[in-house]
């Protein structure tokens, strides 16, 4: 399931929609890795009333890699694709590693953003002692990422990536112990697994580049602050997130100018798919 659309500069942009046709708009930024089939159970954006319309980055799925890209480029893309929908004000959510590509376009675009939703998602690499209670990998990455030339960076992606797209499930499967319970719950759930994986392989259509670059952005200075962010922002994140630790969320509700947070007891990385309803309730009141 996918359209595209081309943009300014011959690049294909890839994306999907979800929910109903003529609703509330809401563009949702997947993860690092990930794809535009990547969202939270498709009953409940339905019954909400939500227009969902889930993008593939440059890079991955359908969409076109760009040389060079900056996290703050996004907005631009998004911009495009809502004028081509014919979509006037809408709003932004994103989970984990879309997190800022969410807040570039809040900061960009605050005339077209209404409301800003961020579910688990991940802090700037600019505040080094948020890493406290990260999964080891993910820790690694952000300590080292800036040391790393972009060749030899991109080698260690494809190491560990490189199942990804014919066996997806490999991908997942590999922080399975670090899970905490609310995780391996929802994870266990059938809907859930073949969301994941289906997004995981189209994430990896076009092989790891795209997931390489996005890697090396979010795991440097992203190029904006936080504190020009000037719509309202949700903040959805689990005291259990190993992969985004909690301290990611606080860090960002202190520096965030209109911040809402909604921290969940022993909850974990894949909040969004059990509290999907009350996400899209508090969007829905701005």
């Amino acid at each position: 399931m996918a359209d595209k659309i081309t943009l300014h500069d011959g690049r294909r942009l890839a994306y999907a929609e979800y929910g109903q046709p003529h609703g509330k708009p809401i563009f949702f930024f997947h993860g690092i890795p990930g794809s535009r089939l990547y969202r939270p159970p498709d009953e409940i954006t339905t019954r909400m009333g939500v227009r969902l319309i889930c993008v593939d980055r440059p890079g991955y799925g359908l969409s076109d890699f760009q040389p060079g890209r900056r996290i703050i480029d996004w907005p631009a893309d998004v911009l495009q694709l809502a004028d081509a929908r014919s979509i006037g004000r809408f709003a932004v959510a994103a989970h984990s590693g879309g997190a800022p590509y969410a807040y570039a376009c809040a900061a960009a675009l605050p005339d077209r953003v209404t409301v800003t939703a961020i579910l688990s998602g991940a802090g700037p690499a600019d505040s080094p002692r948020l890493l406290r209670g990260m999964r080891g990998l993910n820790r690694a990455g952000y300590t080292f990422s800036p040391l790393v030339p972009w060749p030899l960076w991109r080698f260690f992606i494809w190491l560990f990536f490189r199942t990804g797209r014919d066996d997806p499930a490999s991908v997942f499967e590999r922080g399975k112990r670090s899970r905490p319970p609310a995780d391996q719950d929802i994870w266990y759930r059938s809907e859930v697994r073949e969301v994941c994986f289906a997004s995981g392989a189209e994430g990896f259509r076009n092989g790891t580049r795209g997931h390489a670059w996005e890697a090396r952005l979010l795991l440097r200075p992203w190029g904006l602050r936080l504190e020009d962010v000037r719509v309202p922002v949700y903040l959805w994140h689990g005291t259990q997130d190993h992969e985004t630790p909690v301290s990611m969320a606080r860090e960002a509700a202190r520096r965030l100018p209109d911040c809402r947070p909604t921290i969940c007891q022993d909850e974990g990385h894949s909040l969004l798919f059990a509290h999907w309803e009350e996400i899209l309730t508090q969007l829905a009141s701005e």
